[in-house]
């Protein structure tokens, strides 16, 4: 736990910023919207978190040596992609959570038609930030990535491959399926945030080529770790720790890696993916160590 403290202790000043240009950003690109709108979108957006994604995106950006204000734009985009997920995904017709960063989730506050017209709004609006606000020399690339990260090829196709895996635990299910699932459901959005952070630093393209080279096994390694310590959480934690409903996956016959592997074998996995992250991240120099520290931090996290 010592080594979480350090970790957030160090990223306290860029999750910050990130707070401070996600408030900015919202007031000017939706503040004319109806209230209750406008209302709905905040209450999901700023709900407690660690910003994860955004997170990533600065300090993939620092990592290369850009300045994480360059990488602002791209990584509040990322956090309202990742809202309007978290608000969809918890409806009835998904999830069907009621809880979600400790609170009731937007549904449950506002109703479903108005947390989907919030959802629907933040993604919109993610794609405005990114295109004014992003440099004019990477605003095609970026908006290319983050489509790609979030839609039918990325995460949208997850959440379909997950929904589509529900119950279906039988003997030709395996490993490589439920990794194709996390790749593009978590990890899609994963590698976009890391992708755009070196966008952001406007680099030289021989440079930006080895850069994405690193940052890509990073993304892969990370993602999975991630997504095999989120499956561990929902069988051992709480609801009092994670801020959202736990057991959840069992209970609705979802592929997970405890149910195919077993827990100490997925703990084994997360390990060596936490380990295969911290190499790729230390491809990167010195400016990676940061995001080597984030990596260890997901494997160890236990909410």
């Amino acid at each position: 736990m010592a080594l979480s403290s350090a970790i957030w202790s160090d990223l306290k000043p860029r999750q910050d910023a990130i707070e401070t240009a996600l408030r900015a950003a919202l007031h000017r690109h939706a503040a004319n919207a109806p209230p209750i709108l406008l209302e709905a979108m905040a209450y999901s957006l700023f709900a407690p978190g660690k910003r994860l994604r955004p997170l990533l995106c600065l300090l993939a950006c620092e990592a290369v040596g850009g300045r994480p204000e360059q990488s602002l734009p791209a990584g509040c985009a990322v956090e309202m992609i990742h809202t309007y997920s978290l608000i969809h995904d918890d409806l009835p017709a998904m999830d069907d959570d009621d809880l979600r960063r400790g609170l009731p989730t937007c549904h449950k506050k506002y109703g479903d038609a108005m947390a989907i017209l919030a959802g629907d709004a933040l993604l919109s609006v993610a794609f405005e930030v990114l295109a004014t606000g992003c440099d004019s020399r990477i605003v095609s690339v970026s908006c290319i990535e983050l489509a790609s990260g979030s839609g039918a090829i990325g995460m949208v196709g997850g959440q379909v491959l997950d929904l589509q895996a529900e119950g279906r635990v039988a003997a030709d299910d395996h490993v490589a399926s439920l990794e194709e699932i996390h790749r593009l459901k978590t990890g899609a959005l994963f590698r976009s945030s890391l992708r755009l952070g070196i966008y952001s630093a406007c680099l030289a393209p021989e440079t930006q080529v080895a850069a994405l080279a690193n940052i890509d096994r990073y993304a892969d390694a990370f993602g999975l770790a991630f997504q095999v310590t989120d499956d561990l959480l929902d069988v051992e934690s709480s609801a009092e720790k994670t801020g959202k409903r736990v057991g959840k996956d069992a209970a609705r016959g979802k592929l997970t890696y405890p149910g195919l592997l077993g827990v100490e074998e997925s703990r084994r996995k997360a390990l060596q993916l936490g380990h295969d992250a911290v190499a790729a991240a230390r491809a990167l120099g010195p400016g990676g160590e940061p995001l080597a520290a984030l990596a260890q931090f997901v494997v160890d996290r236990d909410r």
